[in-house]
């Protein structure tokens, strides 16, 4: 490892402890499946209080809605206590891997061909890691940024934050108090463009979330008997109709914004109607970007009977709802149109969409920390098509940004990395992060 010119001091101790502390945090299973079992929340957030108590940071650890659901928060304080102070965030908790899918053990930890590999190697214990090793380094040597920055790490993001980010907003909102801002995970990092400069995607909006369960009811009966009314006909054919649906391109501000540099730096006009194609103009960054310029309804759960022979009562569906910023009730409107009036919906998790400002100083401090590092990289805000516990922090006004740097290697498939298998990290790219979250969060 060696150090860019110009790093800090503090930045080169973190790199020495980045790695080391990512791999502690993959060891500790904080896998969430939506229920309480065999949470590993506590045990990390344990982990995380320890690590910056050592380093002489106080840091308060404290129980949610269990004494399994953890949280640390702790202040760095700046030089000047009357700015608004800036919120830095992060969650312990991730999906569940299945073991024999993987290359590697999920949850071992293993560093190969110069990565670090491991369920939340990218969602989001790198961006924890990062956090700690420079909380540890900054604290040691008594670094003040210029306003006080409040680090937060959270339990159950990955279920929707009820026992979290939301809980924390009802219950602690004093921790909250005087931050106007946010920065958290599934943004800052590259994609290369056809002249092999970086583009780094910074994360200014989110989609809207709506699981919905669909409900049908119909007679039941025996499977012998000729019976019209069927609950599981009437949820399979909503389903189908959800399911088929092809949702129109709708830009946001910050779509719009984002098809503009795209495009400059791509030297292309965006087939943005044709998935495919625009797979084969922008690579597998396709996926991400294209997912947040649209609504989304992927049915993924079924539900109906018993027995082969009897015709159940009620069928019912689950539907992974997005709906882009701003277009929340049409979504909903053409939800209803699809299912039809015999299938009524319930909500399974709802939230809101978020769309920050790009034009600010906060993103300015952010482009300044990349060109420092990595001089002539470009720059565009994007809509990430899932959510983020910046969506709970927004009831108190906290506008919301995905800033987690990484300078990836051009022929990584990072999107897919996001609750996939082999789940890996560039160790390259988390002393680059580590550089840039130093430089960045001395001038936010």
């Amino acid at each position: 490892m060696s150090a860019t010119p110009g790093s800090s001091p503090e930045a080169v101790a973190a790199e020495t402890e980045v790695v080391g502390i990512l791999r502690d945090l993959i060891r500790i299973d904080t896998s969430n499946d939506g229920t309480d079992a065999g949470l590993g929340e506590a045990e990390a957030a344990e982990y995380v209080e320890s690590a910056l108590v050592d380093a002489g940071l106080a840091a308060e650890r404290f129980s949610t809605t269990s004494s399994r659901r953890q949280a640390v928060v702790a202040r760095i304080p700046g030089s000047d206590p009357t700015l608004p102070r800036l919120l830095v965030h992060g969650h312990l908790d991730v999906v569940p891997a299945l073991a024999e899918d993987w290359s590697v053990p999920p949850f071992a930890a293993e560093v190969l061909d110069g990565m670090v590999w491991g369920r939340g190697a990218v969602d989001m214990k790198d961006m924890d890691a990062m956090v700690i090793s420079l909380a540890r380094a900054w604290t040691r040597a008594g670094v003040r940024p210029r306003r006080d920055i409040v680090v937060m790490f959270l339990p159950d993001e990955e279920a929707g934050g009820h026992h979290g980010s939301h809980w924390i907003v009802d219950h602690r909102p004093e921790l909250l108090e005087g931050v106007t801002e946010g920065v958290s995970e599934v943004g800052g990092f590259s994609m290369t463009t056809p002249d092999q400069r970086r583009m780094y995607l910074i994360q200014t909006a989110e989609k809207g979330i709506a699981w919905m369960r669909l409900i049908a009811e119909g007679t039941a009966g025996h499977g012998s008997m000729i019976q019209p009314d069927n609950a599981v006909t009437e949820v399979a054919e909503a389903v189908s109709r959800v399911g088929r649906q092809r949702w129109p391109v709708e830009l946001s501000a910050t779509a719009q914004r984002m098809v503009a540099a795209l495009e400059e730096a791509f030297g292309l006009e965006l087939e943005l109607e044709d998935p495919d194609a625009l797979m084969r103009q922008l690579g597998p960054f396709a996926r991400l970007i294209g997912a947040g310029m649209r609504h989304v309804a992927n049915p993924t759960m079924l539900a109906a009977g018993y027995k082969a022979n009897v015709i159940p009562g009620e069928a019912s569906a689950t539907i992974d709802g997005r709906f882009v910023p701003g277009r929340e009730a049409e979504f909903l409107t053409e939800i209803d149109r699809l299912i039809g009036p015999q299938v009524r919906r319930e909500f399974v998790n709802h939230d809101v969409a978020l769309e920050s400002p790009y034009d600010v100083p906060l993103v300015d401090a952010m482009r300044v920390a990349l060109e420092a590092e990595d001089p002539g990289c470009l720059m565009t805000p994007y809509v990430l098509s899932a959510g983020t516990d910046a969506k709970a922090f927004s009831r108190l006004g906290v506008a919301g940004y995905g800033f987690a740097p990484l300078r990836l290697p051009p022929e990584l498939d990072f999107p897919t990395l996001f609750h996939g298998v082999d789940e890996r990290v560039p160790i390259d790219s988390l002393t680059f992060g580590v550089r840039v979250l130093d430089r960045f969060l001395r001038l936010a």
